[in-house]
């Protein structure tokens, strides 16, 4: 199977095999000892290895990310026609250009650099020490302290000078520095939330693992970037850098970031307009030079075409479009990073996303108290609620959970009755821990932990008031209890307790025998309030919402079920790992939930969602979700998160909420909607004039337009539509994801834009029989003719396209839009009259070519209405 290209994250080869090795052997294998390696072999592997850093460093100059940049075809034509209208003497339009272009080139240049701090983020959380065992050969003198601060035992190292091989000791607040397997450790717990998603710390044992456990389920092994909760190991360092894990992850974010959708559409418009141009343009001199005679002329003119039709307002619009989409999401709590993923966002039809944090409230909450018939009872609660209190070890996530809820609930009244008296400390082989408590006239050993290891020490039970022994029948109602919470997704642990005489000596790990088993307390990571709303509100706007966590399948499904997001099937990350991308592509649709995901897996399904055609979205704030958010179109973070996921995600959430990622979606589909407007109108009006250019070339004695007419002209309208990102997008067009559909966009421009066409041959009748602009004398009243009337029905024409709606009267253009549109036709108006007009080449029009040319545009903009809206229905245009 071929995983190479969706499989950024690799923990290297060896962990899960050394893992099942006694630790004998695993220290052979490194060829390392348990006092550590010497300053020579730790120089020697430090050559072999390198530096055990995230990432190394990027290696591309700035230089060269820049020219990068500039290497696309929209940006060569531009700079192309910058260049033959300042060597034809535009330079006012050669300026123009030009600043467009410098300013799209700058937008991107500065959106990958981000790529590269992102990776800088994961190698600055790795700049602490560690502590290192090396140890001094016999045969060594000299310069003893070449390495570290101390020869022989511990010493403190930079991380980046550790290599496989080392010891190091771990305890409690430590980082942990490199992939280690443990030799020994004593209540060790590591928080692995970062990279896992798990809220809960999960205990690591020095322990021979199972043959083929996965690398990411190891018992006895931990992994760089997690830190230690609670507890003491002594470990020996197998993978660093690069190869760790947490080194993939900051290696699959460096380099480029692949197209989104949004860069793949743009990138085809641009081609279809550069093929249209080709023959276009190309046939325009041609035809000029031949009828005319004078080819110079006609290279002026087909170099003015050339410039009006390329869409040289495409990337200013885009970025206006784009900042005014950033400002008002930025109002809603949502930051945009990189502009460009606004649109993204709002063609989005798939969100992946965690469940912690996202569906949950990222806290763990005491659900259940129930006795061992499953009924709710106050006295395990009070029992918990001691227990967790007079514990004087570190308080765990659980501790506090209980300790909250009688807190809020005001449930309990029993702890100024009773005092402690003693305690047995929790440990890892027990895992269990017990208080001894006095008050009301008895002693009493309350003990909590693990459910299997309590009923270890049951051997009577209580429910209902009445005790009975433990034996088989009695045990297996019980675990049925334990089994029934279990598989309804909650954390659970038991309750037990024992009778003590007064004047009993201190307990100890002996006396926890005989216990009456008395209940269950059942923990959950709860659902956010109004995550159904906004599940709901995202599946209207044709959002289709993914779980992708590292969490298990059980917990996962209970938080899907509460918040009615529907589960047929769960896929979990060892089949994922056994599925080729063909058949892993084929199983992303049908699934809602993916369940213990590594964080390459978790790019992989993102990608495979990609391979089907979906805009894709992911959700994240760990360092694990890193290379899944640079794989989606648009990667969303939130405030809160790492350093790394913030520099990764292009929006960041002030607010981790699915309610204000649909408000951004919407702002989203309202910025392409307006981008959509012009991408229409500019293509449907460009391929409509070359008809008119064409047919008039062929047939007038003189070019149909000067030069600087079709640049005015071209410029006048550019401004028109400057005031395009103002207006309001039709609620319709809100509902469904939006995407670019060059298809669709082809079928406008040659179904639309002939339209214009029969009304500019109506235009040069007009000019030719009625006003008998016939000869070269005559041209310029031609040329006025219809420079007014081009620039009056384009300019008119934004009003019929921008919307499906009946313009004018069940859909009006925004105050800002009407404003230029109507000003720039008034202009077109007053020109032919004004002291501009000889040096434009224009003359005072007849007064009865006004009723004429009222006409003309009335029909043009009725017809036009009427396809458009049949367009719509018949090809479910938006």
């Amino acid at each position: 199977m071929n995983h190479a290209a969706a499989t950024p994250v690799e923990t290297g080869p060896g962990l899960s095999a050394l893992a099942a090795l006694p630790a004998e052997q695993v220290l052979a294998a490194l060829d390392t000892r348990v006092e550590g390696l010497s300053p020579v072999q730790a120089r020697q592997r430090l050559a072999q290895f390198g530096p055990n850093q995230a990432s190394p460093p990027g290696t591309r100059s700035l230089l060269v990310q820049l020219l990068h940049k500039v290497a696309n075809p929209l940006n060569f034509l531009l700079f192309g026609l910058s260049l033959v209208s300042l060597l034809t003497g535009n330079s006012e339009s050669a300026i123009i250009i030009f600043l467009m272009v410098v300013l799209s080139i700058s937008l991107g240049f500065v959106q990958e650099r981000r790529s590269d701090r992102a990776a800088a983020a994961l190698r600055a959380m790795v700049h602490t020490t560690a502590t290192v065992l090396r140890h001094q050969e016999a045969s060594t003198s000299g310069n003893a302290n070449a390495v570290g601060t101390q020869v022989g035992g511990l010493q403190e190292l930079p991380i980046a000078q550790l290599v496989p091989g080392d010891v190091v000791h771990l305890s409690a607040g430590d980082l942990i520095p490199a992939d280690v397997l443990l030799l020994s450790a004593r209540d060790f717990f590591v928080n692995e939330a970062a990279l896992t998603g798990e809220s809960l710390p999960v205990e690591k044992y020095a322990l021979v693992e199972s043959p083929g456990v996965d690398a990411m389920a190891l018992r006895n092994a931990c992994y760089m970037g997690t830190h230690v909760a609670s507890g003491s190991a002594t470990a020996v360092v197998v993978h660093t850098g690069a190869r760790a894990v947490f080194g993939g992850i900051a290696q699959a974010m460096t380099g480029e970031r692949g197209p989104s959708s949004f860069d793949t559409g743009l990138n085809r418009f641009t081609w279809l307009m550069l093929r249209f141009m080709a023959v276009m343009v190309p046939l325009v001199f041609v035809i000029n030079g031949l009828t005319k005679g004078d080819w110079l002329e006609a290279l002026l003119f087909a170099t003015a075409v050339a410039v009006g039709l390329t869409p040289e307002m495409l990337p200013m619009l885009v970025t206006v479009n784009l900042a005014k989409g950033a400002l008002t999401m930025s109002r809603k709590k949502v930051i945009v990073k990189r502009l460009q993923a606004i649109q993204n966002f709002g063609a989005m039809d798939v969100l992946c996303t965690d469940k912690t944090g996202t569906l949950t409230q990222d806290r763990i909450i005491l659900e259940k108290y129930v006795d061992l018939d499953g009924q709710p009872s106050d006295w395990v609660l009070d029992f918990a609620y001691l227990n967790s209190y007079y514990q004087s070890g570190l308080r765990s996530q659980l501790d506090q959970a209980v300790l909250k809820y009688t807190e809020v609930h005001e449930k309990l009244h029993e702890q100024g009755q009773y005092q402690k008296v003693d305690e047995i400390p929790f440990d890892f082989q027990r895992r269990r821990m017990s208080v001894v408590v006095e008050g009301q006239g008895q002693r009493l050993l309350i003990c909590k932990g693990a459910v299997e290891e309590v009923f270890a020490a049951c051997t009577q039970a209580e429910s209902s008031g009445l005790r009975f022994a433990l034996d088989d029948s009695h045990l297996a109602r019980v675990q049925a209890t334990s089994r029934a919470l279990n598989e309804d997704g909650f954390r659970v642990i038991a309750i037990a307790y024992k009778p003590l005489p007064e004047g009993q000596p201190p307990v100890s790990v002996a006396d926890e025998a005989d216990l009456v088993l008395l209940g269950f307390i059942a923990f959950l990571d709860p659902p956010k309030e109004g995550v159904r709303e906004a599940l709901s509100a995202l599946s209207r706007h044709g959002v289709t919402v993914k779980i992708l966590t590292g969490d298990n399948e059980i917990v996962t499904n209970k938080i899907c079920r509460e918040v009615a997001l529907p589960v047929e099937h769960t896929l979990l990350g060892a089949e994922i790992e056994a599925m080729d991308d063909p058949q892993l592509q084929q199983a992303v649709n049908q699934t809602r939930v993916f369940a213990k995901l590594s964080p390459a897996q978790k790019a992989r399904v993102i990608g495979a969602l990609r391979a089907r055609g979906h805009v894709v979205g992911y959700l994240g704030d760990g360092i694990n979700d890193g290379p899944a958010l640079k794989a989606a179109d648009v990667g969303v973070s939130v405030d809160t998160a790492v350093d790394i996921a913030k520099e990764s995600a292009d929006i960041i959430l002030l607010k981790k909420s699915l309610m204000v990622l649909n408000d951004g979606v919407i702002e989203g589909r309202k910025v392409f909607g307006n981008l959509l407007k012009y991408i229409r109108m500019g293509a449907s009006s460009n391929f409509g004039n070359m008809f008119s250019v064409l047919g008039a070339s062929a047939w007038l004695p003189f070019l149909p337009m000067a030069p600087i007419q079709v640049l005015t002209n071209n410029l006048l309208y550019d401004i028109s539509q400057s005031a395009i990102p103002s207006d309001e997008v039709d609620r319709e067009e809100l509902m469904q994801p939006r995407r670019w559909e060059i298809g669709n966009i082809a079928r406008f421009m040659v179904l639309v834009g002939p339209i214009s066409s029969v009304f500019d041959y109506a235009t040069f009748a007009l000019m030719f029989y009625v006003f008998k602009a016939q000869a070269p004398e005559q041209a310029a009243l031609f040329h006025t003719g219809w420079f007014v009337e081009s620039l009056l029905s384009q300019t008119l024409i934004i009003h019929i396209i921008r919307t499906g709606r009946l313009p004018f009267v069940q859909s009006r253009a925004s105050k800002a839009l009407l404003g230029t549109t109507l000003g720039v036709c008034a202009l077109g108006v007053v020109l032919p009259y004004s002291p501009l007009a000889s040096s434009l080449g224009l003359v005072a029009l007849p007064w009865g070519y006004w009723p004429a040319l009222a006409a003309i545009l009335v029909g043009y903009l009725a017809l036009t209405t009427l396809l458009t809206r049949w367009l719509r229905r018949r090809f479910a245009l938006m």
